[in-house]
């Protein structure tokens, strides 16, 4: 990419950078996990006992209760996950191939960051990495039905993605112009990897074809008490669109939205306002939508939310949403997938 910025300098062709794409995808672990194997999310949500729902943290057992009038044992069966599977595995290639198409020098990387290079002596509301590369390290798995998604999600070896300083540098200093004190890093805490958010769109949008640097830039959705309201995720976004077209080198830049919806309980209700509301540029909408439903992975969504302030001169196009339900209590993921363009 540097490489063809400077031989675009030497024709005498400037610019500034050009926001030109942007996606948004679930990176649940169940999205990368084979059907025969879903048994295993299963055993793990029968026996959790904080699972979030609309402001509520219940017990396996009390959110079935809950939930019983939902019917939500139809959706629970071999042959309906397997026509959700196949579902997802052709939406996930269709934004992967638009993603490829537009063809970015660089990846602006919005994730959360799940006690992966944060813990409790520094949990940064946001942060940006402007190092030369991030490195994925293959985490210690709390529990075995995260084990099939480990390709996707946690790493198998030790690998080192490149990055784009210079850009991640001038995010910082813009930042802090516009008022949004960023957190920032250029070396990783000893054996501490990049988050979850940043190798699942490594592995699973990019691949090996699209061999461009990314900017990780990570939002506390998770952990109080320190976590931005839907409202302040819109405004870091459109600081972060203000940013990045202040950037001198005349690059194409793609920002990707990775993690949500919904989830470990699904909340269609939920989801289906959140994506409606980025779909019409409704931000009095988006911004309100109730911050005490914002917890466990559903906060996720604020993910996205940054990502349409950023993208909000672009269109979206919402590719689909899939409820994936895994019992009759709801628990699951809503999954989602989106591009702006």
């Amino acid at each position: 990419m540097k490489k063809a910025l400077v031989n675009r300098e030497r024709n005498g062709v400037r610019g500034m950078a050009k926001i030109v794409f942007g996606v948004a995808t679930s990176h649940s672990p169940q999205l990368s996990t084979p059907v025969e194997q879903w048994n295993l999310h299963v055993d793990r949500d029968h026996v959790n006992q904080k699972l979030h729902y609309r402001g509520g943290v219940y017990r396996y057992d009390e959110l079935y209760e809950l939930r019983r009038g939902e019917n939500l044992g139809r959706e629970v069966s071999e042959e309906r996950w397997q026509e959700k599977y196949r579902q997802w595995e052709r939406r996930m290639e269709e934004v992967r191939t638009q993603l490829m198409a537009a063809a970015p020098d660089i990846l602006v990387v919005i994730g959360d960051d799940q006690r992966e290079l944060f813990l409790d002596d520094g949990m940064p509301t946001f942060s940006v990495f402007w190092g030369d590369h991030v490195q994925c390290i293959p985490a210690k798995l709390p529990h075995e039905s995260l084990e099939p998604a480990r390709w996707a999600n946690y790493g198998e070896q030790v690998e080192f993605y490149p990055t784009d300083s210079r850009l991640g540098r001038h995010i910082v200093e813009q930042m802090m112009v516009d008022g949004f004190d960023v957190t920032q890093l250029t070396k990783q805490a000893e054996g501490r990897g990049i988050g979850h958010s940043f190798i699942f769109t490594k592995h699973r949008l990019m691949k090996d074809d699209l061999n461009v640097p990314m900017v990780p830039i990570t939002i506390n959705t998770y952990f109080p008490p320190n976590q931005p309201t839907c409202a302040r995720c819109y405004r870091f976004g459109q600081a972060l669109r203000r940013a990045l077209e202040s950037y001198p080198p005349d690059a194409r830049v793609a920002i990707v939205a990775s993690g949500g919806l919904s989830h470990f309980v699904v909340d269609e209700d939920l989801d289906r306002k959140a994506l409606e509301a980025m779909l019409h540029k409704d931000v009095a909408a988006l911004t309100s939508l109730p911050e005490s439903h914002m917890t466990s992975g559903t906060s996720e969504i604020k993910n996205w939310i940054t990502a349409a302030g950023a993208l909000e001169h672009l269109q979206m196009d919402v590719v689909d949403y899939i409820p994936a339900y895994r019992t009759p209590a709801g628990t699951g993921c809503g999954m989602g997938f989106a591009v702006w363009k």
